[in-house]
């Protein structure tokens, strides 16, 4: 719709863009300086807003919602503390490259600067963590700005954008004006990779002996999960997937090796630590995956392809980068290989394979059933996935209930598995359920969360309930911090300072979830696991939590201690497998 002079309020303007930008769903508060906002959003036909409790659950919720649609999430607060209130899911995004805007208000243009009533410069405390942001004192400049916050939130590597408004500059009347024109001339994403490196690329991957594909989530941002699988068939190396990148590429392929790093099986952290050439597909060289840097991968010639030139080289210098969108990176590696077999150049990974079948079936990921009887956390979180199924959403909080469904739960699709990877933030879990949810409402979303992480957000579950959003909750309670108490027994001389929740006895989960007009369930045995799920997937028409009361000793392995070489990775406590002195 074109509208050349329409003269509307500010706060008219913010709501016909949005509308304009195909936006369908945000998560927001109102507060006196958002306040104008919220008036003409009252008349929209086209634009769900959905009152969160708390700004953090909303900023989360935009994520949830922009991982599982592709599309960009968006969510509103006020201004002093509802914008800090989203400081965390705005860094959180940052690191995950999660495409949100956040539109938050800021008092009047007159009072910036004066330490006004409910001032907080929410540009400056998030310059650091936004991929850009902006101050808009002028109602002119409103669609513009938005456009192009939607613009470069989900464009090159993805990101979240600030988009705060005077107070006044909601209230000014403007012409409106649509489409818009864009001006960004310091903003030019590289998509095309250069053909020369993805030519060398594909002549490295025919000569080497020893080649792993490592997969980050630029994969799944990139929507390239297509082509990775083509890629993948082709050459027939073997395949590591990160944390982020769960689902990128099917578990039940014989060409998977499972997820790398800190918590990584022995195949895959054996398979990078022994390359002798890593492929990087919007991966980072995070020090979750790589350890102790200087000695990771000693041995490997580097293709690093991501689309942020500045992460190419950050941690590990690549020595044919690529700077380039991930799908087309992978679809022109496709070719460039297929051309050098039809050159007659082939790569035989015969003995690397029968290295690597070797450490799966001597160090497949398992877990010990407790002795005396209790639940273990691995065998609800299994079970969950074995019973939901591979079209299920899941969304994990952080901790050890976050390695534990990232090890056993088998992911095949993109878009599965959501969790918040960089940052680290508990609570992230039950509100990305939510904007998942409502983002995909056809599919089952469960979120699988900690008896820790869940005290964080789960008012969000009020949201869910006023706003039919059934999404499920399984609360791994072990009545503890459980990774920060897995770090004191090891580390620690086992003395738990401060991580014991009593979260057995209060909060009481059940009564807790229907306070909140949930279906509240508990299950303490594994005899009872598969019945409880069953009974939880039943229920459509309203959120579920199912209290696993779990046994709180169970520790996640394999384990490669923060700072250490991924040489010392232990299998289990003082257990560490044989693939590193096997040369």
């Amino acid at each position: 719709m074109t509208d050349g002079q329409a003269q509307v309020t500010g706060a008219q303007a913010l709501i016909r863009a949005l509308e304009e930008l195909g936006v369908d769903t945000v998560f927001g508060i109102p507060g006196g300086a958002i306040l104008p906002a919220y008036d003409p959003l009252l008349d929209s036909t086209r634009l769900r807003h959905i009152l969160v409790r708390h700004e953090q659950g909303a900023g989360h919720a935009a994520e949830g919602y922009a991982q599982a649609t592709g599309r960009v999430g968006v969510c509103m607060a006020t201004s002093g503390p509802g914008a800090t209130n989203l400081v965390t899911p705005i860094a959180d995004a940052y690191m995950d490259s999660v495409p949100i805007v956040a539109i938050t208000g800021q008092v009047p243009s007159s009072l910036i600067g004066t330490d006004g009533f409910q001032e907080a410069d929410i540009r400056g405390i998030t310059m650091p963590i936004t991929k850009h942001n902006y101050l808009v004192t002028d109602a002119a400049d409103i669609p513009r700005t938005v456009a192009e916050a939607f613009h470069i939130a989900g464009t090159g590597r993805p990101g979240p954008v600030l988009v705060d408004i005077a107070k006044d500059a909601l209230q000014a009347r403007t012409a409106f004006h649509w489409p818009v024109q864009l001006d960004l001339p310091g903003y030019r994403p590289v998509s095309r990779p250069h053909a020369k490196q993805v030519r060398e690329a594909a002549r490295l991957l025919v000569e080497s002996r020893r080649p792993v594909l490592y997969v980050g989530g630029g994969v799944l941002r990139a929507r390239a999960s297509a082509e990775l699988r083509m890629l993948a068939d082709l050459v027939g190396a073997p395949m590591v997937t990160t944390l982020m990148a769960r689902g990128a590429f099917p578990d039940s392929n014989r060409q998977h090796l499972g997820m790398p790093g800190m918590h990584g099986t022995v195949a895959a952290v054996g398979a990078l630590q022994k390359a002798d050439l890593i492929v990087s597909l919007g991966a980072r060289f995070d020090d979750r995956v790589t350890g102790k840097l200087d000695s990771f991968a000693p041995e490997a010639t580097i293709v690093h392809a991501d689309i942020d030139p500045a992460e190419i080289s950050k941690n590990r210098v690549a020595d044919v980068p690529i700077v380039g969108d991930c799908r087309e990176v992978i679809a022109d590696l496709v070719v460039a290989v297929q051309a050098e077999y039809d050159a007659g150049r082939r790569g035989d990974y015969e003995t690397w394979w029968q290295t690597l079948r070797g450490w799966q079936e001597t160090y497949p990921l398992g877990y010990e059933t407790p002795a005396d009887g209790s639940l273990a956390p691995q065998y609800a979180i299994q079970r969950i996935g074995a019973i939901a199924g591979p079209d299920t959403i899941y969304c994990a909080g952080v901790g050890q209930h976050q390695m534990w469904a990232a090890q056993f739960i088998a992911y095949e699709r993109p878009g599965t598995f959501l969790n918040s990877g960089g940052l680290g933030t508990m609570g992230y879990a039950v509100p990305a359920a939510m904007g998942a949810k409502v983002g995909q409402p056809d599919k089952t979303v469960w979120a699988i969360d900690g008896d820790g992480c869940f005290q964080m957000t789960n008012q969000e579950l009020v949201t869910c309930t006023l706003n039919k959003i059934p999404i499920k909750v399984a609360v791994i309670n072990n009545n503890s911090l459980g990774m920060v108490r897995q770090w004191q027994t090891l580390f620690y001389g086992a003395r738990y300072s401060n991580t014991d929740l009593h979260s057995q006895r209060v909060p009481d989960f059940v009564k807790l979830a229907e306070a909140m007009g949930c279906v509240g369930l508990r299950c303490e045995t594994a005899d009872d696991v598969d019945a409880t799920i069953d009974k939880a997937m039943t229920i459509d028409d309203q959120p579920v939590v199912v209290d696993f009361v779990v046994h709180q000793d169970a520790m996640v392995w394999p384990m490669v201690a923060a700072g250490t070489s991924n040489d010392d990775i232990q299998v289990a406590r003082g257990l560490a497998p044989q693939w590193d002195r096997e040369d």
